[in-house]
């Protein structure tokens, strides 16, 4: 039997030293649930907090939408955290403060070690990128589908804000419309323009105010129109607003279907019109892959 793709439309992040927190993850409508071994867990309680996760992936009734957020390569720790969890088969790990392709590479090379212990199908855990943490990562985006090597891992890229404004020391990420100011708007954009350069699913970054879920779905909406697939999350109450905000409408399915149509009634046509709308080639194009993105989540 096939294995059906994984979603990506939710990532919801959980602390890792809190058993009832990742419980809640789990259990949550969340595509994926995002154990957190990097910035929620304080130095002290890294050990404790490495047995945990791998007793909550152990446990989940579905390891695929089960990932873990390790710490930076450049910090030393991760591989103590893959040395951890790995044997436990988490779905995927996501990297945080990745500077490049190269550092998928490295990854991969840790990872097929980690796999191979533990008896585990090379390259079966998936991987994920932020990619805009620190000066450094903003030059790269580009880069990570720079090889072969290490990239059949990697099926998503996310940017974040907080970590890259405290490398650069300034003091407020947004304007006062609330909307992110021009280097944030530039961190969301390479890496949406790196992520589709690299074949993978563009996600989102976080939206630290989670009692505001209007402004929250408006946002998801606004990104997914620009081409984003999903968006990360800090609370369960965020899930539901960011599942409906990237899941197709029926309107857009019914729309979508329309355009092909038109365009199989007309097959050597390379615009055809419809609604009193001339669309091209591109508009089929963008039509079909939303069916086939539909199509797979399902």
């Amino acid at each position: 039997m096939t294995t059906p793709p994984l979603k990506m439309r939710s990532w919801l992040f959980a602390p890792g030293d809190s058993e009832k927190k990742m419980g809640k993850a789990i259990a949550s409508d969340a595509d994926i649930a995002l154990l957190d071994l990097e910035d929620s867990v304080v130095p002290d309680r890294k050990a404790q907090a490495r047995a945990m996760v791998a007793a909550a992936i152990s446990g989940a009734p579905d390891k695929r939408r089960v990932w873990v957020r390790v710490n930076p390569l450049s910090g030393g720790l991760t591989q103590a955290d893959l040395d951890a969890v790995i044997g436990a088969g988490p779905g995927g790990i996501f990297l945080p403060k990745a500077e490049g392709g190269h550092d998928v590479e490295t990854l991969d090379a840790m990872l097929a070690a980690s796999e191979a212990a533990n008896g585990i199908a090379l390259g079966s855990t998936k991987v994920a990128a932020l990619v805009t943490e620190t000066a450094a990562a903003m030059f790269t985006t580009g880069t990570y589908d720079a090889s072969a090597k290490g990239q059949l891992r990697l099926v998503a890229m996310s940017w974040g804000a907080e970590d890259l404004s405290s490398e650069l020391g300034a003091r407020e990420q947004r304007g006062p419309d609330g909307e992110y100011t021009h280097v944030y708007e530039m961190a969301r954009s390479l890496c949406l323009i790196g992520a589709v350069k690299a074949g993978v699913a563009p996600i989102e970054t976080v939206q630290p105010e989670f009692r505001d879920l209007d402004a929250l779905e408006r946002r998801a909406r606004s990104v997914r129109a620009s081409g984003y697939r999903g968006m990360l999350a800090i609370h369960p109450a965020q899930v539901a607003p960011i599942n409906a905000a990237f899941t197709p409408s029926a309107d857009e399915l019914a729309y979508a279907r329309a355009v092909v149509q038109a365009f199989a009634d007309n097959p050597e046509a390379g615009a055809v019109s419809l609604d009193g709308n001339m669309l091209d080639r591109p508009h089929l194009a963008l039509a079909q892959r939303l069916l086939a993105e539909h199509d797979a989540n399902q």
